[in-house]
């Protein structure tokens, strides 16, 4: 039976049969066999402003001196650097969460995101990773953004370092090398989309427009000084007449024949003009910060309370785009991390920012939860979460028995009745936790046996039962320290009957 579909009751069409050589996982619609020949080896940047001004990115970056764009850009970038970090683990290990947090503490944090921000600025920002040892294990130690007209990308959409050796081809990055922060790329466009590009024209006209102001405003601000002297005055006396007049601008007297006279005249009613030129660079003004904050209610005198707060939530919204962006550029270095010490198919810890009221409540509760249950936060963990001084932590009072002169020795159970104790409580842990624990039992009493101190205690456990919900992990945590705690006893007792 032949393959097809009737389109009428009589009418039969045949699916045209595969073309021999080629696959629906192949590419048919490529740069290397479409009828487009000014690709070539080097991807040209697509913006159309570079393209027209036949200029690189660099003049993007001289846009930023000026307050009218450096302004919005300042305030959309400290947005993202006010918010705070946490890394999650999810089901990564515990050994390559540590050595993440450990990692990016030594990082100054504002400098990075300020960095890979500039990609929504400039469409792309590449940060090369300078690899080191770090606590025994290979980190990147330092990153670092590097100039986008350094780069650019090839015809299979790979960047490549414009190099002094290889300034026509670049050369290839090496693998987990350079990170790169891009907003908005796609296949016809792997640059990105600047965002500075929607201020070029705007901040160009603001320009030419300030600079007739000025002009306008010297030419009709200043009053007009006619000098007047009988007809038939010879040029040089003119001339010498009308040089006082220019000092007179500045000093405002001057020294004049008692035959000629000077008068002032001031300039008709130039407002109308005058409004138009205002008019200009509050438009140019206005579409910059829609360009960069999308919206301008929360920077023009003439908003309201009402648009003001509407604008503040379209530039949250703005700002929780930049910090998407970021974030997938500190994943991706996560996800190397990982790769390296844990291999490319073990899960990767993530980073989050947030806002710290999202988080203070849940957090809290979390560890208190926690410390009920035994577990011990070390105080650069309070003072890390919480935003704690070292004066603001007190340490806890030890417990000691005043022991006198006189007082008797202390005394221990005997060992085969603490043993016994042990054994009692164990069971009875394990009985009352069978429907929960009766399966762990065995595994946590192992952990208890094989590690000494609670800290390492605590690892190993977190490393096991990760994955529990936070109710399940706190019983846990409360049945190991509870087993610990008997163990100690236990092995005290014996030290002391020995003794």
């Amino acid at each position: 039976m032949s393959r097809g579909i009737y389109v009428t009751p009589t009418e039969f069409v045949a699916f045209a049969e595969p073309r021999a050589g080629q696959s629906l996982s192949q590419d048919i619609a490529s740069r290397d066999r479409s009828m487009d020949l000014s690709f070539g080896y080097v991807l040209p940047n697509p913006d159309p402003i570079l393209k027209r001004q036949g200029k690189d990115i660099s003049i993007y970056r001289d846009m930023r001196s000026r307050a009218s764009v450096g302004g919005p850009i300042r305030r959309r970038k400290a947005a993202v650097k006010a918010l705070e970090w946490r890394i999650e683990r999810g089901k990564a290990s515990a050994r390559v969460t540590r050595l993440i947090n450990d990692v990016l503490s030594t990082y100054d944090m504002d400098s990075l995101i300020n960095e890979i921000t500039d990609a929504v600025l400039f469409g792309y920002q590449p940060l090369e990773l300078t690899w080191g040892p770090f606590n025994g294990a290979v980190a990147p130690l330092k990153v670092i953004g590097k100039p986008q007209e350094w780069f650019f990308f090839d015809n299979n959409a790979q960047l490549r370092f414009r190099s002094r050796h290889q300034p026509l081809v670049g050369e290839e990055l090496e693998p987990r090398k350079f990170l790169l922060a891009r907003q908005d790329a796609s296949y016809v466009n792997p640059y990105g989309f600047p965002d500075l590009s929607m201020c070029f024209w705007a901040d160009t006209f603001m320009r030419g427009g300030l600079k007739f102001w000025v002009t306008f405003t010297e030419k009709y601000g200043t009053p007009w000084l006619v000098g007047k002297q009988p007809r038939g005055t010879p040029g040089n006396e003119v001339s010498a007449l009308l040089d006082k007049l220019e000092s007179m601008i500045q000093d405002a007297v001057a020294a004049i024949p008692d035959d000629s006279s000077i008068d002032i005249i001031e300039s008709g009613d130039k407002g109308a003009s005058a409004e138009l030129y205002e008019r200009l660079l509050m438009y140019c003004r206005s579409e910059i910060n829609i360009a960069l904050l999308g919206q301008n209610q929360s920077t023009e005198s003439n908003s309201n309370r009402a648009s003001a707060a509407a604008g503040l939530e379209v530039a949250k919204t703005i700002r929780d785009g930049d910090a998407s962006l970021t974030m997938a550029t500190m994943n991706q270095l996560l996800r190397w991390i990982t790769d390296l010490h844990d291999g490319e198919q073990a899960p990767a810890p993530t980073f989050v920012l947030f806002e710290e009221d999202d988080v203070n409540v849940s957090q809290a509760e979390r560890d208190a939860t926690l410390t009920k249950a035994g577990l011990r936060f070390t105080p650069s963990y309070w003072k890390r979460v919480y935003k704690l001084e070292d004066s603001d932590i007190e340490a806890a009072p030890v417990a000691t028995a005043a022991i006198g002169a006189d007082a008797a020795p202390a005394e221990f159970a005997e060992t085969a009745a603490v043993q016994d104790l042990v054994q009692r409580t164990a069971n009875e842990l394990g009985a009352a936790a069978a429907p929960i624990f009766s399966s762990w039992l065995r595994d946590i009493k192992a952990l208890v046996q094989r590690h000494e101190d609670p800290q390492s205690l605590q690892d190993a456990l977190l490393e096991a039962y990760g994955d529990l919900p936070t109710d399940e992990l706190t019983e846990v945590m409360a049945l190991a320290f509870e087993l610990a705690d008997l163990q100690g006893r236990d092995q005290a007792a014996q030290g002391g009957s020995r003794g």
